[in-house]
């Protein structure tokens, strides 16, 4: 990784931590007053020290004093750390949940076509693994380079006054552990971002050879995929311990710095006891206390850096998990408006022209595209595969960027809400995802609103009342994961039922009867036939036996439209529809 994508990457997570500042300041705060307690504990026990080596007292009873005290404040350091860790870790929660909904957000706007880019692995990998080791970052290494700051200054202004020399032994060692650190850090930050990687890919590819188990168990290929599996997970083994490896040696630099730093201290002390060394206490002599003191700080001194270079790892392991969280982020910026109001509820008219379709990298999937959709007409698309139809509809669902215009009502699809936007569609595909546990919470998902006779008129509309009353507990059935206790067709009924109940202005229909039975696909077709007379319609379809009632046919080919007009004309004539109509009939 360069250094400007290591810049950015950084500035990065630190500007999510303003979503938190408040409870990362309480954090900062709690930390100074366990500093100030340790500075307390100290003080005290080495006043206690003095008086029974040194003064020697008869009585018990200031000892007992001082005794209670240092319980005292044994006591509250340790409340007060409880409380540091238990705001850090709310911190560090808040932010994962926040960073994980920009994700989730921004998945929803991309939508299924930049989903599908990946395996799905890997999207559960960026936001389980990757989000998850965000949290150390802000729990833990945010709060601690203030304090890193902060605790050493607080202890070097009561170490100064009582010895000079000894401060000075330990601001001038202080800089070696995070010179040090940040060069181990440098290391470790490029090892979890390989890591990372790795990680992504293993779970894109376990997943994947997970979901095709039986095909390639009826392809005797079970072995091989077993040993190509061992061999990704030995990469990701041996990533891992490089990882481990550098963490080690950042803990162990770090220990043998502070040591050194510690040892001088110590003999300074040594000799000036031993009268070898006359200087650093103002003049009147190195006591007892000052020693104690100095000594009993000087742990404390060096612990908060020490735990920046502990949690240094956590940076380290936070940068490499943010790398693809940021690049995903930033891909192909939203540039929708947000102050479209939601239109009537009226069918809707679309006007394009010179329409080019991007890919989210930037390249041509279909055009240049002209065309005009009259409110309430109905549109067939057909063409064969790869002709543009499916892009067409990717880039009116918001999931695509476009060049050229794109009107919607008269308004640039580019200056509205996609939120408000996508309120007036409704899109059925050839595989719908019906993610709630019911029947009916899946139709819900489609107007969460709707009353019980608006519910049941979209069940009726979509025949799903036909099989409603053979589920165990009927509209409020358990459908299973994947709608596994309804057939293909029933489940593409549900998914209509969801669409139809909303009153769309524009219904988009990506291959509805596709993979489905005849009995299935005529119901289907029956309740789309009453359907999409009541808003603008558009059909993607293989089937021409479903598009001779539309008022419109388009004929893709090369991602243009070849060919437009009745679907008695175009028949009739010498084209495209013409000679796809045998291969349509083949399919069947």
């Amino acid at each position: 990784m360069n250094q400007n994508r290591h810049q950015i990457i950084v500035c990065w997570l630190r500007s999510q931590s303003k979503l938190v500042k408040w409870w990362l300041h309480l954090s900062v705060l709690l930390g100074m007053l366990s500093s100030l307690t340790i500075v307390a504990q100290a003080w005290v026990l080495a006043a206690l020290l003095q008086a029974v080596i040194i003064a020697n007292p008869t009585s018990g009873r200031s000892l007992t004093g001082n005794l209670i005290v240092l319980m005292l404040l044994f006591t509250l350091r340790a409340v007060i750390n409880y409380s540091r860790d238990q705001v850090g870790f709310i911190a560090g929660s808040l932010l994962r949940r926040q960073i994980r909904a920009q994700v989730l957000n921004r998945l929803e706007r991309m939508g299924p076509i930049l989903i599908r880019s990946k395996p799905a692995g890997s999207w559960s990998s960026m936001l389980i693994e990757q989000i998850e080791n965000l949290h150390d970052f802000y729990a833990r290494y945010v709060p601690q380079m203030w304090l890193a700051v902060l605790v050493p200054l607080i202890i070097l202004v009561v170490v100064f006054p009582t010895n000079w020399a000894a401060g000075l032994i330990l601001f001038l060692t202080a800089p070696l552990i995070p010179l040090f650190m940040v060069l181990v850090g440098v290391g470790a930050a490029d090892a979890n971002r390989r890591n990372f990687q790795v990680l992504a890919r293993l779970s894109g590819h376990f997943l994947d050879r997970l979901r095709g188990l039986e095909t390639l168990r009826l392809f005797f290929r079970a072995e091989a995929e077993t040993e190509d599996i061992g061999r990704t997970t030995q990469a990701f083994r041996q990533r891992t311990m490089e990882v481990l490896r550098l963490a080690f040696l950042s803990s162990g630099v770090l220990e043998f710095f502070t040591s050194i730093s510690i040892a001088v201290t110590a003999v300074y002390f040594g000799f000036s006891y031993l009268g070898a060394l006359n200087f650093g206490s103002y003049g009147t002599g190195v006591t007892l206390f000052a020693g104690f003191l100095v000594l009993i700080l000087a742990p404390e001194f060096f612990q908060p850096l020490r735990d920046l270079g502990t949690f240094y790892h956590a940076k380290a392991q936070a940068v490499g998990a943010a790398e693809s969280l940021v690049s995903f982020l930033e891909q192909n910026a939203d540039s929708q408006g947000a102050g479209y109001e939601k239109p009537a509820t009226e069918p809707i008219s679309l006007l394009a022209n010179n329409l080019l379709v991007l890919a989210n990298d930037g390249s041509k999937l279909a055009g240049p595209l002209n065309f005009t959709v009259a409110a309430g007409q109905r549109v067939a698309i057909v063409g064969a595969s790869g002709a543009g139809k499916s892009s067409l509809l990717g880039v009116m669902l918001g999931f695509l960027p476009y060049r050229g215009s794109l009107q919607i009502n008269g308004k640039e699809l580019r200056s509205l809400s996609l939120h408000k936007w996508r309120e007036r569609l409704s899109w059925i595909s050839q595989n719908p995802s019906l993610p709630a546990s019911t029947l009916r919470d899946n139709v819900l998902l489609g107007y969460p609103g709707a009353n019980d006779w608006q519910l049941t008129q979209a069940l009726n509309d979509a025949y799903v009342s036909e099989f409603i009353d053979k589920l165990p507990d009927g509209i409020n059935s358990k459908i299973g994961e994947d709608a596994s206790r309804l057939s293909v067709g029933q489940a593409q009924r549900v998914a209509l039922a969801r669409a139809l109940i909303r009153t769309p202005g524009l219904l988009l229909l990506d291959e509805p009867t596709a993979n489905l039975d005849v009995k299935s696909e005529q119901l289907v077709m029956c309740a789309l036939k009453s359907a999409t007379i009541r808003q603008t319609t558009l059909l993607v379809t293989h089937q021409p036996q479903t598009i001779a009632d539309f008022d419109v046919v388009w004929v893709m080919s090369g991602g243009i439209i070849a060919q437009q007009g009745s679907y008695v004309d175009l028949v009739a004539s010498d084209g495209p529809l013409a000679n796809l109509i045998p291969s349509c009939t083949q399919e069947l």
